[in-house]
């Protein structure tokens, strides 16, 4: 009778995978040789990275250990890029070429940029991801431009651009530099209620951030919002949110109509079984779950179960169930931000401290984890 552990992957180290190291540092890991494949040695969190570009934090601040939690919680780490897997042959194959073998896996790379998609090339725009490089690729464009800019566009009217909007206005604070934002026609933070949109809209008025409801567009090497020609422009950064990556539909996995991998409430994919996704790459097929990093994160501890089930052959699996309403805090500058819960809303200094404490325990939460090795 063979003694081999079976083989678990975790391919990414999104805010799931995070979730899932951390509970296997404290329950222990599955009885399987479990392995993290991942292109870098740290996270980066993604609530904080609006207060690292304000420079309200420091750019390490917004780091998590990838390689010590894994080692924390018996998990060893690979370098490298998913280039695709074969779920028939249970095989990794990484952007090297080295195939890396798989009994169970679980997917959370999160989505990819999609602002040259959608608005063409221009060598003024920054996509915000990947979030990993945002701040490299940043500070890059400040050098390259040589000054102070005049003219900052944000192109993308959800909660992460309506951040970035106020991120880069106290960056700029003492400086002339007029900040743009341009929604898209769907109107500033569309899935929020009424109360939070009229709160943002007022935020926007009193931070001096000109609003525009309408889509971006590039012409003629030309910035547009609508029919509003808004130059001079000297950067747009892009926060649209993920697109699916190609490679899942090439692997052979089922994805729905937008390529993300098409997952059952156990987060285990509807076509194989053996592979499991989470976060920006995947979405639930049997209710809508948001691609949040507040969903992320919760549905860690029930993947981290999910996956120990599966080494076990269990039947005994989990399910995340988002509550009705989610808290969403929203950073405005200052240290104040905007409180969303359902259809209740606040602004303040108090919501600025709660989301600090929030992010600062999230991040001591993994640091404290990784400095137990």
């Amino acid at each position: 009778m063979s003694t081999t552990k079976p083989e678990l992957v975790l391919i990414g180290g999104g805010h799931a995978h995070l979730g899932v190291l951390a509970d296997w540092a404290k329950r222990g890991t599955p009885d399987a040789a479990c392995t993290l494949l991942t292109p870098d040695r740290h996270a980066r969190y993604s609530g904080m990275l609006p207060g690292i570009v304000a420079g309200r934090y420091e750019p390490e601040d917004g780091f998590i250990d990838l390689e010590a939690l894994a080692a924390r919680s018996g998990t060893m780490v690979k370098f490298g890029w998913c280039a695709k897997i074969d779920p028939e042959g249970r095989t990794i194959v990484t952007e090297s070429g080295a195939n890396l073998p798989f009994d169970i896996c679980s997917i959370d790379t999160g989505g990819e940029a999609q602002a040259t998609g959608i608005l063409g090339q221009d060598s003024r725009l920054l996509d915000v991801r990947p979030i990993g490089t945002f701040l490299a690729r940043l500070e890059q464009w400040q050098r390259t431009l040589k000054r102070r800019p005049n003219h900052i566009v944000i192109a993308g009217g959800g909660a992460g651009g309506f951040e970035i909007a106020h991120a880069m206005r106290f960056r700029y604070r003492e400086h002339a530099t007029r900040i743009s934002m341009v929604s898209g026609d769907a109107g500033l933070l569309s899935g929020f209620a009424d109360p939070a949109r009229r709160l943002a809209r007022h935020a926007l008025q009193q931070a001096d951030i000109d609003l525009y409801e309408d889509d971006l567009r590039i012409a003629n090497g030309r910035i547009y919002a609508g029919s509003r020609l808004l130059e001079p422009v000297d950067g747009i950064i892009a926060s649209f949110g993920a697109r699916a990556p190609e490679w899942p539909r090439e692997s052979g996995l089922r994805v729905d109509d937008e390529g993300f991998i098409a997952v059952d409430r156990h987060q285990r994919s509807v076509s194989h079984p053996a592979v499991f996704a989470a976060g920006d790459v995947a979405r639930r097929m049997d209710r809508h779950v948001p691609h949040s990093g507040v969903h992320a994160v919760h549905t860690g501890q029930t993947l981290a179960h999910n996956l120990a089930c599966a080494v076990e052959a269990g039947d005994r699996l989990h399910t995340y169930r988002p509550r009705p309403a989610s808290l969403y805090l929203l950073a405005t500058g200052q240290c104040r931000a905007i409180a969303s819960y359902g259809p209740l809303a606040a602004h303040g200094r108090w919501a600025g401290w709660l989301k600090h404490s929030i992010d600062s325990r999230w991040i001591e939460r993994f640091a404290k984890i990784a400095r137990a090795v």
